[in-house]
């Protein structure tokens, strides 16, 4: 059974850090694309950050850009997302989804919710003081 499994999630200050993890089962991260979103209370899910599974190019929403990190380590089948200098705008649930990918589409990275077909249960993160 493919599964992604989140962690790391939690209550922070305002400027704190968190480092979340998604954990895959069931498949090998190595051939998938991945991506971290988030949806706020009364808000559309948003890209956060995405990873191609060749090269590690990446992408980032212009609200995170400078803050997160996105990485995958594929021997742990594990994808992280570092959060520095969080605000309370970045509460949120935070999902880590992922793509199987052609050889040809290695170098690819995919922003669009409706690009992935496997998602995790998602980690609620909160940013206050």
């Amino acid at each position: 059974q493919f599964q992604l499994v989140e962690s790391g999630g939690g209550l922070v200050q305002p400027g704190g850090s968190l480092r979340l993890s998604c954990a895959a089962s069931g498949f090998s991260l190595d051939v998938y694309a991945v991506g971290w979103f988030r949806q706020a209370p009364g808000k559309e899910r948003e890209g956060v950050s995405s990873m191609s599974r060749h090269d590690s190019r990446q992408s980032y929403a212009d609200s995170v850009k400078g803050r997160f990190t996105i990485s995958r380590n594929n021997a742990k089948n594990t994808v992280y997302l570092q959060m520095n200098s969080l605000t309370p705008e970045d509460t949120a649930v935070y999902y880590c989804a992922a793509r199987r990918t052609t050889y040809e589409e290695r170098t690819y990275y995919y922003t669009d919710p409706q690009d992935y077909d496997t998602w995790g249960q998602g980690t609620q993160v909160t940013v206050s003081s």
